[in-house]
């Protein structure tokens, strides 16, 4: 829903990485509630669901979590109904279960625990506790500031002192922490420290965590918060290899990929594919624009069989394959420098057609074909800039020096991250930000252009892709963070 929503009304905890599957052009609205801050009122929330929903807009109302836990969607829907409104609910998953799962603590067990019970500690007077001391396990939620009474609560009605507990702030994010304890000791091992949001379990269960943690600390980069720099909207292939292996993964859009500021030069070209011996595309955007376009001027892949294909990469070799075609030639490594040196005809007198990146590609490539004798046609098929400002979960966790390895897949995602950072900084400090996180790279052009504006690069990839900088990343972790230093599959 997210993906076609005109209207996102989100709530304060709500991870700020879902905001980025709405369309750019989504309005966003923050109406979160957090106690002792300034909140929208409900009747406000209401009134924004209604004359969005009345105006024909396709309305999300995001919350964390199980949306009927504590949420006070009834109230929203109940408004909803009485002014005509069309609604679907979607069920989530809430942080009273989340969290003890993501801390390794299970709620029930066959010896420790064969009930337990949700409970809000917003106003601890309105609760039961003789009858909540005698449950096995105990899930509290909104109590982070009412820990001391909810503790002296629990003992005054009979649960012993010696009862483990467990408080798990910022559950699934970056900066979760877990403090573990009895109800003897777990006030003290808190103070001082800002326990919102945080969910609070009582039990013994909670005795069970370490043997859990253990197991999930199996995979390689369990410990690692790595940031890694992508294109904006396309899909998170390396996150999803580096979550694999354990890594808590932050994604910052640093490309933005759109349209050229002219489709002459290409459709030009596309009206005259009889002429061309060669197609040479060196990014998977290239492939997918280049095909939209061939697409929307009335032809198909056909229209390429007299045309052999060169391709640099093996992602964007995939993407080739996606329209139905195998590339004629791969060049060694996977990466363009190889390409002319290693070209399976002779290239005197063959006439080549290179749709690539509008602004910032390589000229070196064109210069060293043409040196080979072949007629370049270069012709613009998409644009990538940089993104008007920096993704708010990645900014906090650079801020927090949270991160411990940041990745980069090009050089323009190096130019464009120091251009975030400055952009929201306001001076140019991407240096001094980083000092203490490791920087990947993919390959030597990109590990160039680290070098030149971040200072370093740690970590090089072998192999140009983003498989090769997952192996490279975990061979570095294996050997206590010692890197080589930084490309792949470069914006052309």
């Amino acid at each position: 829903m997210l993906s076609i929503a005109s209207v996102v009304i989100y709530d304060a905890l709500v991870d700020p990485e879902l905001l980025q599957l709405a369309p750019p052009n989504c309005l966003k609205l923050d109406v979160g509630k957090r106690g002792g801050r300034p909140s929208t009122p409900q009747q406000k929330i209401n009134q924004l669901l209604i004359a969005y929903c009345l105006q024909g807009k396709q309305v999300v109302r995001l919350k964390s979590g199980d949306p009927f836990i504590f949420g006070r969607s009834s109230e929203e829907i109940q408004a909803l109904s009485a002014a005509g409104c069309d609604f679907e609910i979607i069920p989530g998953i809430s942080s009273a279960i989340a969290a003890p799962t993501l801390a390794g603590i299970p709620l029930t067990d066959r010896i420790f625990s064969t009930c337990f019970a949700v409970l809000s500690a917003h106003d601890p007077d309105k609760l039961d506790w003789e009858a909540l001391a005698r449950i096995d396990t105990l899930v509290i939620l909104m109590g982070g500031r009412n820990l001391e009474r909810i503790v002296q609560q629990l003992k005054d009605n009979g649960r012993s002192p010696l009862t483990p507990a467990a408080i798990i702030r910022d559950c699934s994010r970056p900066s979760q922490q877990v403090w573990s304890g009895t109800l003897e000791d777990i006030v003290n091992k808190t103070s001082g420290v800002s326990l919102s949001p945080a969910v609070i379990v009582v039990g013994e269960v909670v005795k069970l965590a370490d043997n859990l943690q253990l197991q999930q600390q199996h995979k390689p980069l369990a410990s690692k918060t790595i940031l890694v720099t992508r294109a904006a909207g396309q899909s998170a292939k390396f996150t999803d290899l580096l979550q694999q292996q354990g890594a808590n993964v932050i994604e910052i859009p640093a490309l933005e990929i759109r349209p050229p500021s002219s489709w002459e030069g290409l459709d030009r070209a596309i009206d005259r594919l009889q002429d061309f011996h060669w197609l040479i595309l060196t990014s998977a955007n290239g492939v997918e624009y280049f095909f939209k376009r061939l697409t929307n001027l009335g032809k198909n892949a056909v229209d390429l069989a007299q045309i052999k294909i060169a391709v640099v990469g093996k992602k964007t070799a995939a993407t080739l394959k996606k329209q139905g075609l195998r590339a004629d030639f791969i060049p060694p490594d996977f990466v363009a420098d190889s390409l002319v040196e290693n070209f399976p005809e002779a290239l005197t007198n063959k006439k080549i057609l290179f749709p690539r990146v509008e602004t910032g590609g390589r000229a070196i490539l064109v210069k060293e074909l043409s040196a080979a004798g072949a007629e370049i046609v270069e012709v613009a098929a998409y644009e990538s800039g940089c993104p008007k400002e920096i993704d708010a979960a990645a900014w906090e966790a650079i801020q927090k020096k949270q991160v411990d390895i940041i990745t980069f897949a090009s050089s323009k995602t190096v130019r464009n991250f120091a251009q975030l950072i400055e952009s929201a900084k306001g001076d140019n400090s991407a240096r001094s930000l980083l000092e203490g996180v490791t920087i990947a790279s993919i390959g030597p052009q990109t590990s160039q252009s680290c070098r030149e504006i971040l200072g370093r690069v740690d970590i090089e990839a072998s192999v140009y892709t983003l498989e090769g900088l997952t192996e490279a990343i975990l061979g570095s972790v294996g050997e206590g963070e010692r890197g080589r230093g930084g490309e792949g599959e470069k914006d052309m």
